[in-house]
């Protein structure tokens, strides 16, 4: 991702004085790392602000109503490693996409080995032990058909290592990845664009508002209200069992 209006910076400048264009360059780079920044439309509301101070305290110290050439840089910086689709990550393997889910998790601020285990034993309930991107209701007879007749959300139906569903979160996730998931949903289907919006979903609280530092940090680890980041209280006793078993290994 190439951070072109925010290029032109080269006097600090006030974040409230950023054209529409470059205020959606700076949403869209801190969403892709995991900085919820709110929709990318250019506009400073608390979001953005917040964001952005976020962005301040953790790489780069200053006065977060600022923006220069070196926090850009920074930013450039980052961003650099957040490029999706080109991974070396092993799908192939249950193994493998387990380190592949923990090296994510890393990279995105997702540290704790308890929030690892969560991340972990969400994507084997969600995709039946499979540790593969699945498509919503994959294990029906004829399930494209019973898609079409039963989710009023079609065709932007669950797909992923978690369920990515509606077309308003296949537009967001387009913007944030660079590639057109609303005009091909099965891309959601690729191992590392389905690693990113799983890592990122918790991250930010994309899927349900609820991120999971709410449930899982330094003070505590409740994995049975973690579920809410996902599906509300669906299975949350038996994916918090699994977390557990997770955290044993890890």
């Amino acid at each position: 991702m190439k951070l072109i209006e925010l290029s032109t910076i080269v006097e600090p400048t006030m974040i409230s004085e950023l054209s529409i264009e470059q205020l959606q360059e700076l949403q869209l780079a801190l969403n892709r790392l995991g900085l919820p920044a709110g929709p990318i439309d250019g506009l400073i509301g608390p979001r953005t602000r917040n964001a952005w101070a976020e962005f301040k305290s953790d790489y780069y110290s200053g006065n977060s109503d600022m923006i220069g050439a070196e926090s850009v840089a920074v930013l450039q910086e980052l961003v650099k490693g957040t490029k999706i689709g080109f991974g070396d990550h092993d799908f192939n393997t249950k193994h493998g996409v387990i380190e592949a889910i923990k090296n994510e998790c890393k990279s995105q601020g997702i540290g704790l080995s308890s929030q690892i285990a969560y991340v972990l034993a969400t994507v084997e309930w969600e995709t039946a032990q499979t540790f593969r991107p699945v498509k919503e209701a994959f294990y029906l007879r004829n399930a494209e058909q019973w898609r079409k007749e039963n989710l009023r959300y079609y065709p932007y139906y669950g797909r992923g290592f978690v369920q990515l569903t509606w077309q308003t979160n296949y537009e967001k996730y387009s913007r944030l990845l660079g590639v057109d998931l609303v005009s091909d949903p099965d891309m959601a289907l690729n191992g590392d664009i389905a690693l990113f919006i799983l890592v990122h979903g918790f991250k930010t609280g994309a899927f349900t508002g609820r991120k999971i530092t709410d449930y899982i940090n330094n003070h505590q680890n409740d994995f049975a209200r973690c579920r809410r980041c996902i599906n509300g209280n669906d299975q949350a006793i038996e994916i918090a069992r699994l977390a557990e078993k997770f955290l044993l290994t890890l």
